[in-house]
């Protein structure tokens, strides 16, 4: 470990002050030659796995696993770099393999510049491609941001209810984007961006929703613009929020028409209630007041008195008319307003 230590530390005085980087590492002890791939990631959303497209150099490891590459070709910058090993056996690598996805191959995701000198010394455990040391003090951070999610996943597997769920993410969120923030390199932000945002995770509608508020997005696009302007990445986030906030918007217009839709809609079926119970009302004066028009005084005393629940005898009494006549009236009153009982009338005229 100390003669390791010791090399780096000459290596990197002996490239102070030249252009040029060199990244260099150690698969396993004593492990046969493979093939070792160094890529470049201009577009964010393809940093889940090795593409063939992103390869810009390939070397093979010696026999005790150790390989490097060299060179004064990258951009001067930082970039998202990633050293990925194919460990698929030699009857898979025909027309139909599938780069990096065998069940071994181990790759990093690293932050680096053409100036830098980056060690991939393996783990205690023999792990390859696990651990960084950089003059570059960003390189790492994407292994800190794999540890966050770790830590993530274990908060929401841990309580998987839906109200742990809830709070789970917006802390998650709050912590990812305050890292990202701290560690003042766009890059890291955008790796925590395409995390948070995946259509696939179960933050996205979180996301969705955070947009819509949040000025952290607006900023971040600045962030990009200014510290890396005419790349893919930068005009890939801002044409991504872009279209993400314009959605949005028309889903809060729509809901917010369908709201107004349906205020209107309740607001006119109760105008339309009480249009229709008024009119009812009138109409029921009016064939009271038609009724009461057809009757003789007498007959209106008459039905007064059936209002008021007199019996014949009662209403003969309060008149001063026999019960005869008090029938004979009943009667005429069934026939003039074409109704059959004393209920009937007490529905006409009450």
């Amino acid at each position: 470990m100390i003669q390791k230590a010791i090399s780096f530390v000459f290596l990197l005085i002996g490239i102070t002050g030249y252009s040029q980087y060199q990244f260099e590492g150690q698969i396993a002890n004593n492990a046969s030659k493979k093939t070792v791939y160094l890529s470049l990631i201009e577009d964010y959303r393809k940093l889940s796995r090795p593409y063939l497209d992103h390869v810009i150099k390939k070397t093979d490891s010696d026999s005790l696993g150790y390989f490097s590459f060299k060179g004064n070709n990258l951009p001067s910058d930082n970039r998202i770099y990633r050293i990925h090993v194919d460990e698929c056996s030699v009857e898979t690598l025909n027309s139909n393999h599938f780069l990096g996805r065998c069940e071994n191959s181990s790759s990093i995701l690293f932050i680096a510049n053409n100036s830098d000198f980056i060690s991939f010394p393996t783990s205690f455990a023999d792990e390859a491609l696990c651990k960084i040391a950089s003059t570059n003090p960003l390189s790492d951070a994407m292994l800190q941001i794999d540890a966050f999610k770790e830590e993530m996943a274990f908060d929401f597997y841990d309580i998987p209810s839906e109200a742990s769920r809830k709070l789970n993410t917006k802390k998650w969120f709050k912590t990812l984007q305050e890292f990202g923030l701290k560690v003042d390199e766009p890059l890291v932000e955008l790796y925590i961006y395409d995390f948070l945002s995946d259509k696939r995770n179960e933050t996205y509608a979180y996301y969705l929703n955070d947009i819509s508020k949040n000025d952290y997005y607006e900023d971040l696009g600045q962030r990009l613009e200014d510290n890396y302007p005419n790349t893919v990445f930068t005009e890939l986030f801002q044409t991504e929020i872009a279209i993400d906030q314009q959605l949005i918007s028309k889903d809060s217009s729509s809901d917010l028409n369908w709201k107004w839709i349906s205020s209107l809609v309740i607001g006119l079926s109760m105008l339309l209630n009480v249009y229709f119970l008024l009119k009812q009302r009138k109409q029921n004066r009016t064939k009271k007041s038609n009724s009461l028009a057809k009757l003789t005084v007498q007959e209106q005393n008459i039905v007064n008195e059936i209002l008021k629940d007199k019996t014949n005898k009662e209403i003969a009494s309060d008149l001063f008319i026999s019960l005869s006549t008090v029938k004979t009236h009943i009667n005429n009153l069934y026939k003039k307003l074409h109704v059959s009982s004393r209920e009937e009338i007490k529905e006409l005229f009450g």
